[in-house]
């Protein structure tokens, strides 16, 4: 569906410009546009390689564990049904540390095994368990401290304070974060 509704801006913009005889222009910002979207592609690549060099300190160094012990009160109460010494609830606290972190891109494989393990437990293999829509809550929402990956699209954009958005990042995503949980609790009380 989406292809569909690109195909039709693009082929609708290419009508539009034909209209007003604007199809060079129209051409040129096209290679622009592509020339820019290689430069910053390759400028994320050196920014997301050094958070996830960052990442990979804060793992051995074992922050990522004192994370993990303080997200642990959190990840039990929202996930009452998850053994707590079942992978499951790891893969759920470095899903969640990761996003805490901004690493949406370490977060992902995190997210999906975890949704395996929680497959594993749920008895009803055709249909989620609350812990599984929890953690679709959870991870789609992401409270995030720091948020790497939009501070290096910034960066890479060459803004004067790629890092300016911290503040409101935390508070858009705690918001979010706790609409997430506040309806997926609810949800559940109903369903």
């Amino acid at each position: 569906m989406i292809n569909i509704i690109w195909l039709t801006f693009i082929i609708g913009g290419f009508i539009f410009a034909f209209i007003n005889d604007n199809v060079e222009e129209v051409t040129q910002a096209l290679f622009d546009s592509a020339d820019q979207a290689v430069s910053l592609a390759i400028g994320l690549i050196s920014i997301m390689t050094f958070w996830l060099g960052i990442m990979k300190i804060i793992e051995r160094s074992g922050l990522i564990n004192l994370i993990n012990k303080a997200l642990t009160p959190l990840a039990r109460l929202l996930f009452p049904s998850v053994p707590r010494d079942h992978p499951a609830m790891n893969l759920i606290l470095m899903n969640m540390s990761a996003n805490l972190l901004g690493m949406g891109n370490a977060a992902t494989p995190f997210g999906i095994k975890a949704m395996e393990q929680l497959q594993e437990l749920n008895e009803k293999k055709e249909e989620a368990t609350n812990a599984m829509c929890t953690f679709l809550a959870v991870n789609t929402s992401s409270l995030t401290l720091i948020p790497t990956a939009v501070i290096g699209i910034r960066s890479a954009a060459d803004s004067k304070e790629p890092a300016e958005i911290v503040g409101t990042t935390v508070i858009a995503t705690f918001c979010s974060s706790l609409a997430a949980i506040v309806t997926d609790k609810i949800a559940q009380k109903f369903s």
